[in-house]
């Protein structure tokens, strides 16, 4: 049976950075994934952009590790040479009673220590975003976009470097402690193995929660909710320059439907949200009426006709719907008394901003 030091579970942005920061020569690290790609699910179906931190709860995990996985992430695509841009947020107001959310918003951000939203009337949006409408508005400076796929790549190159390995169409299904660790069981390629491992990070997603419940003595495994984004691309030249975000929606787990921009230029609309029972990535061409009221509340001269169905991604939520937003959870052995086992738990937005500064904490509990 092989002995390694460290098994990741899940080539995600998650598993990646983990891999990225725990790798060392002279060390065995074994990152395994289920999929025949790396980032096969939420790391490559979301919108690509690099959050400022704004949303969040001040002193949750959310808000602190995005603050600080921001920057450590825009260090890291200027050092490993990962497209990016600081094109900027525009939040907005559309009407006079929108105003007093748009306020609250700056000033949860100043209590998460983003202290750099710049306030804008309606002529100073008009100046920034003609095709926008809207009374008031914040800029945040801070916020970005980024190629995804090419900062997987280069997570898995800076991994590899290290001696780190990657397996792909690999699954672990179980885990037992041991006097050794752990003992992991699972298929690859569609023959049954078994490894052992010092230590182990569940990064799995989507399917951490399936693992967790496989994990002998584990308790405190919190429900998992699939909560699926739509985005709807639109054709033709982008009227934006700046990445444009209404007001969140009462009582809902989403941001409102946002216009992006991905490197290229090309404008995306999303995500909605719509609980799921199952996984599903399907994206119905009927949303396109209702996407469109969403859209023309701040972007009036919209031609519907130019939305065509995009793709989707699905969130591996705390919280169900109507809930109040849950925090991520990261599981360290401080939490549950076992040994060298990090679980990975509701790492939905802004995981992927995050994704660095999440692995130093998962390298700090190990």
């Amino acid at each position: 049976m092989h002995s390694i030091d460290t098994l990741i579970i899940g080539a995600g942005a998650l598993g990646l950075a983990c891999a990225a920061r725990l790798a060392r020569p002279g060390q065995s690290l074994l990152l395994v994934e289920a999929e025949p790609l790396i980032g096969s699910h939420g790391s490559s179906r979301n919108s690509e952009v690099i959050h400022a931190g704004l949303y969040y709860p001040p002193g949750s995990l959310k808000a602190d590790l995005c603050r600080e996985g921001r920057e450590r992430l825009y260090a890291w695509c200027a050092a490993q040479g990962v497209a990016h841009r600081r094109i900027g947020k525009l939040l907005v107001a559309v009407d006079e009673a929108e105003i007093a959310q748009l306020e609250k918003l700056q000033a949860n951000a100043a209590a998460c220590g983003v202290g750099d939203l710049r306030p804008l009337d309606r002529a100073a949006l008009q100046r920034l975003e003609p095709a926008v409408r809207a009374v008031a508005g914040l800029l945040s400076p801070s916020s970005g976009i980024i190629d995804s796929h090419a900062y997987l790549h280069s997570l898995l190159v800076a991994a590899e470097a290290r001696g780190a390995q990657l397996v792909l169409r690999t699954r672990i299904e179980r885990l037992q402690p041991d006097a050794a660790g752990w003992l992991a069981e699972g298929v690859s390629a569609g023959e049954p193995f078994q490894l052992r491992a010092q230590r182990v990070v569940n990064a799995g997603g989507l399917f951490a929660q399936q693992l967790a419940a496989q994990t002998a003595g584990l308790q405190g495994i919190p429900a998992l909710h699939l909560c699926q984004g739509r985005y709807f691309s639109y054709s033709g030249r982008s009227p934006f320059q700046h990445l444009v975000y209404p007001m969140p929606e009462a009582n809902t787990a989403g941001l409102g439907v946002h216009a992006t921009l991905d490197l290229a230029g090309q404008l995306r609309f999303g995500p909605d949200v719509h609980y799921l029972d199952a996984l599903d990535y399907r994206v119905d061409a009927q949303l396109r009426a209702p996407f469109a009221t969403a859209i023309r509340r701040y972007f009036p001269s919209l031609d519907p006709s130019r939305l065509q169905p995009g793709y989707s991604g699905v969130r591996p939520k705390l919280s169900g719907a109507g809930e109040p937003p849950a925090d991520f959870v990261i599981q360290t052995p401080a939490a549950h008394g076992l040994p060298g086992l990090v679980n990975l738990f509701g790492i939905e937005s802004p995981g992927l901003t995050a994704s660095l500064a999440i692995a130093e904490k998962v390298a700090a509990a190990l």
